[in-house]
């Protein structure tokens, strides 16, 4: 009975320290892919501003 109940209280502790890893790998992938995110906004934004840039600068060029 004693073995029995050790097993029982091994399993759910394994139980447990398996669901708070797969939490973390959840947290750490969600942030990851957050930042990801806001980095190809940012890379994307600055792309446009700067084809945006060069637009005006060549429409200026040609002007002169």
């Amino acid at each position: 009975l004693v073995l029995v109940e050790v097993v029982i209280v091994v399993e759910v502790q394994v139980v447990v320290v398996v669901l708070v890893v797969l939490v973390l790998v959840g947290v750490v992938v969600l942030v990851v892919l957050v930042d990801v995110l806001v980095v190809v906004v940012v890379v994307l934004v600055v792309v446009q501003k700067m084809v945006y840039f060069h637009e005006k600068m060549f429409v200026q060029l040609k002007d002169l």
